[in-house]
């Protein structure tokens, strides 16, 4: 299993609300990429970051969704996105209720 942590600047306005009442048809489509398995989005107004951590079943598809992923939300205005991938430790998760 791979964990993708992608982090970029993101105006405060348009997180909380805003971004929950318009971006619900995107996190369905979420649901249908391959290798999918979940999502947590995280932002920060005060900061003004947002972004999510993903589980991917593998590799290939964390990669490959992070490469669409990054397009997608420099449309949405996003700013100095990074993308970040980790193995996850399943044993050791799975003791802590993370997957």
């Amino acid at each position: 299993m791979v964990l993708i942590q992608i982090n970029f600047d993101f105006p405060a306005e348009m997180m909380g609300d805003a971004l929950t009442n318009g971006a619900k048809q995107l996190a369905e489509s979420i649901n249908n990429e391959d290798g999918f398995v979940s999502k947590i989005w995280i932002e920060n107004t005060e900061t003004e970051e947002s972004g999510g951590i993903y589980l991917f079943k593998d590799m290939a598809s964390a990669e490959k969704y992070a490469q669409m992923h990054v397009k997608r939300v420099e449309v949405m205005g996003a700013k100095n996105i990074t993308s970040k991938f980790f193995n996850v430790n399943e044993t050791l998760s799975i003791i802590n209720h993370g997957i």
